[in-house]
């Protein structure tokens, strides 16, 4: 039982004890978030509660005091201990002089990047399936792609945590793709490909969740092969990068496309 125990709204510190857990067989441990803690006598109390579920704790806290009181607390009861952030923050102070400003919840602070996130999702949502072509100029990023290659949930990823406005324009066989992405420089292009029995497999899944009539051609592989290959025919008009989604997660994905964005 892991517990991520954290004086802000606990999301780094579940980020990582799950990057950590992913590492081992499922159902090895459970992990449950205990979010903004703001008095020395929750520790406390926290810590009683979970004393009893052989629990490790992680943590994100940013004020010292809390920091050695949840050590002390943590220490009654034998209860493993794990600061995520403290030794961090302390490393860094070594190595600039500086005193941290010891504010919990400044990553979540109402700030240019926290409104220029807000504004990139409201730009994926209008930009979102080829919607709005006239204005794809306007975009950081445009993803193209067939059905199913993931390209809305990496449109909102990119912009959530990058701040990117991401556009993304389906392609579909036979249709030629709108003029504008023609005129879109190919550096903010970026094509996602995924292999055709990778695909099959999703749209199958897809179909019978929708139960889609079964003579309706949108698993059926000969069908799905022809669809990327044209794609790979208009990735090559667009001369843009292409990005092979196949068997990635939606984080990895969005990770490349940003550091190719970054060049």
């Amino acid at each position: 039982m892991i517990f991520t125990l954290s004086d802000s709204s606990g999301e780094t510190a579940e980020a990582v004890a799950r990057a950590a857990v992913v590492q081992f067989p499922p159902g090895r441990a459970s992990i449950y978030r205990l979010p903004q803690v703001k008095a020395l006598e929750q520790i406390a109390s926290l810590v009683r509660e979970v004393a009893s579920d052989h629990a490790v704790i992680a943590y994100t806290l940013v004020l010292p005091e809390y920091r050695e009181t949840l050590e002390r607390e943590a220490a009654k009861y034998g209860i493993v201990t794990i600061d995520l952030l403290g030794s961090l923050i302390d490393r860094i102070s070594q190595l600039t002089g500086q005193v941290p400003l010891s504010q919990p919840g400044r990553l979540h602070l109402l700030d240019e990047d926290y409104f220029k996130r807000i504004e990139a999702v409201d730009f994926a949502i209008r930009f979102d399936d080829g919607k709005n072509p006239d204005g794809l100029l306007q975009a950081d990023v445009i993803l193209t792609g067939v059905s199913r290659t993931s390209k809305t949930p990496n449109c909102m990823y990119l912009a959530h945590h990058f701040g990117l406005k991401a556009a993304n324009v389906p392609i579909v066989y036979g249709v030629d793709p709108p003029l504008s992405l023609f005129q879109v420089p190919p550096r903010k292009i970026v094509g996602l490909h995924l292999e055709p029995y990778l695909l099959q497999e999703i749209r199958t899944t897809r179909a019978q969740f929708l139960k889609m009539p079964q003579e309706n051609d949108y698993a059926d592989p000969e069908r799905i092969r022809q669809e990327v290959n044209y794609a790979r025919k208009i990735f090559r008009e667009l001369k843009c990068h292409v990005i092979d989604v196949s068997a990635k997660a939606i984080e990895e994905i969005s990770s490349e496309v940003y550091m190719f964005i970054r060049q």
